[in-house]
C-alpha cells in the first residue's frame, strides 16, 4: 500500500469549517473558556458569597455555549453573536475584568467576527490582483485593435 503524504487538515473538516463562522465561535468559546480559568473561588463559597458570585459562573459559562452554537448552529449566529458580545462585556464587572482583559478581548473579538461573518460570500480579491486582471484586460483590448491598423 503506497503512502500518503501528509495534507494538513482532511479535506471534510475543511468543508465543514468554510460554511461557518469558525473562528468567530472558536474565539468567543475560548475567552469563555479562559474567563472560566481564571475565577478561583470554589462553588461552595460562589453560593454563599450570592448573585454576584454566582454571575462571574455563569456568564463566561453562557459565552462557552454560545461560541459552540455558533459553531454548531451558524444560521442563528447573529442572534448568538450579539448575545456574546453583550456577555462578554457583562464579564467586566463579574469576572476579575473579564479574565484580565484577555478572556473580554477573545468574546468580543469572536462576537465580531461571527456577527461579520456571510455565508457563500466569493473569495475577496487583493487590490494587487485586481490591478494585474485589469492590466491583462487593457493589454487584450489594445492589440486587437493597434495591430496594423491605421488608426
Amino acid at each position: 500500500m503506497p503512502e500518503r503524504p501528509h495534507q494538513g487538515l482532511s479535506p471534510a473538516f475543511r468543508r465543514w469549517r468554510a460554511r461557518r463562522p469558525f473562528w468567530g465561535g472558536l474565539l468567543l468559546a475560548l475567552g469563555g473558556g479562559w474567563i472560566l480559568l481564571t475565577e478561583k473561588a470554589s462553588l461552595k463559597v460562589v453560593m454563599h458569597i450570592g448573585m454576584q458570585g454566582l454571575a462571574g459562573y455563569l456568564l463566561p459559562t453562557l459565552m462557552v455555549l454560545l461560541g459552540l452554537l455558533i459553531l454548531f448552529n451558524p444560521s442563528q449566529r447573529l442572534f448568538y453573536s450579539i448575545t456574546g458580545i453583550l456577555l462578554s462585556l457583562g464579564t467586566w464587572l463579574t469576572s476579575n475584568l473579564g479574565g484580565f482583559f484577555i478572556g473580554l478581548l477573545l468574546g468580543a473579538t469572536g462576537s465580531c467576527l461571527a456577527f461579520g461573518w456571510l455565508p457563500d460570500q466569493a473569495p475577496r480579491v487583493s487590490r494587487r490582483q485586481r490591478r494585474k486582471a485589469a492590466r491583462a484586460a487593457g493589454q487584450g483590448l489594445g492589440e486587437g485593435a493597434g495591430a496594423g491598423e491605421p488608426a
